[in-house]
This record gives C-alpha cells, sequence and structure tokens, in this order.
C-alpha cells in the first residue's frame, strides 16, 4: 500500500467518540481517532515496511504515528533515529506506547534508554523507563544485570514522588514491572514499592489519583504470575 491509502484507510476507520477519548488523553490535531484493534487490517496488508512507517510518523497525525509503529522495523532504525522518533512524541501514548515499545525490539533499547532516563525531560525519562518495563515483560532475565536494574529501583525509590507527573507513572510501573518479570529482584522490588508508597500523579484530566506498585503488586502474587513473560511486545 502506498501512503496515501494508507491514510485515506485510517480516515475511513475514524471515530468520533474515540477522537474525543484520544483527545481527553492529551492527544491534539490532526487525527481521526482510530482504535487500534481496527488498524490489523492495514498492518495484514503493508506488512513490516520502515519506509512507509517513517512517512507516516512525520505527519503529526496521531493515528498515522501510532500505526507507524505498528508497522515499523525496528532493527532498521538508528539511535538518532529515535532520537527523531522521540522529540516528535509530544504527549505519552506516542512516547510510552509507540517510540518505547518500538525501541524494546532492538538490540540498542537500554543504552537509549538510559540516556532519555537521566535527561530530565518528562516524555523522554517517561519513555526509558517504560522501555525498561517492555524488556522485562519479554525478556529473559539473563539478559539484564541485576546489579544495574537493582541501582535503578534506588534511583526510583530516592526520586520518584519529584520526578515529572509521565515519569513517575512510568518509573512506578517499572518497580512493578521488576517484581513481576524479573525473579531475581522480586523481593527489593517489593520493598522498593513499600519505601515509596502511594504515589500522587495528576493525569492529563487534571484529575490527581495515587499510583500503587504494592497493591498491584500483591494481585499478581495471588494470582501466581511471578515471572510472567509476553511472547511479544508488539501486537
Amino acid at each position: 500500500m502506498k501512503f496515501e491509502e494508507v491514510m485515506q484507510e485510517l480516515e475511513a476507520l475514524g471515530k468520533e467518540h474515540t477522537k474525543k477519548k484520544y483527545i481527553s488523553n492529551g492527544a491534539h490535531e490532526p487525527l481521526f481517532g482510530v482504535a487500534t484493534g481496527a488498524m490489523k487490517p492495514i498492518a495484514r496488508k503493508t506488512k513490516k515496511n520502515q519506509p512507509l512507517a517513517e512517512q507516516l510518523y512525520a505527519t503529526g497525525n496521531y493515528d498515522a504515528m501510532y500505526f507507524a509503529g505498528v508497522i515499523a522495523e525496528p532493527k532498521a532504525m538508528s539511535e538518532a533515529d529515535f532520537d527523531r522518533w522521540i522529540d516528535a512524541a509530544y504527549f505519552f501514548m506516542l512516547s510510552d506506547y509507540v517510540v518505547a515499545v518500538t525501541l524494546a525490539e532492538t538490540d540498542i533499547a537500554q543504552q537509549v534508554a538510559d540516556k532519555w532516563m537521566a535527561s530530565g525531560e518528562e516524555l523522554r525519562m517517561s519513555a526509558g523507563w517504560s522501555c525498561y518495563c517492555w524488556l522485562l515483560g519479554s525478556r529473559k532475565d539473563s539478559e539484564f544485570s541485576e546489579s544495574k536494574l537493582s541501582g535503578m529501583l534506588d534511583k526510583v525509590r530516592d526520586t520518584i514522588h519529584d520526578a515529572p507527573e509521565r515519569a513517575k507513572y512510568a518509573m512506578n510501573n517499572f518497580v512493578y514491572t521488576t517484581a513481576v518479570s524479573y525473579v531475581p529482584l522480586h523481593d527489593k522490588a517489593v520493598e522498593t514499592a513499600t519505601a515509596i508508597g502511594p504515589v500522587e500523579v495528576t493525569d492529563a484530566k487534571s484529575k490527581s489519583k495515587r499510583l500503587d506498585a504494592a497493591g498491584n503488586i500483591q494481585k499478581d502474587v495471588d494470582k501466581g504470575r511471578i515471572g510472567f513473560k509476553r511472547n511479544y511486545v508488539r501486537c
């Protein structure tokens, strides 16, 4: 499929109520409001296609940018490419669920995520921590440095309450994911979750709520899900 054909199909799939939901979470025009599941038939036609993904991502249209992540070829992307994508990711549904997810399928994932986490920039930090969540939830424990992840838990414990809002979400999720999906540090992640306690955040709708990693970890312990790994990262 050509770029124009994909854009036409995405526009035809747009729903006003879905568009309003995306906007309430931080998206802005241009966008069509396409449910992610509705994109699968188009993806079967385009298959993985990095040049097309780049064209779509460059539009600034949220639906096209999301679909770009679906059909991207991550290992064909360089660190500079990912920096360019995160530069254009203007809210968390792009930074955490498109860019971070795509990055998680590469061999450079950790080095790029480390750089973004240290940047001090909200969405870069969020994408970096989120990338580790996708990695931990899909790769073998042996692919990670236990001492490095332990240090990251310490950093969350010491800095999460003063971190930017979206980074708080991702850091809290890192503690949860480590406890559930990285068995060697399960106990330390539980201790970290208890130490940080509830984390106050404000969402895109300016509503305040509390994140409770310890409570969510316990739910998975009760369900016997410790050690859970995904078979894949992207849908």
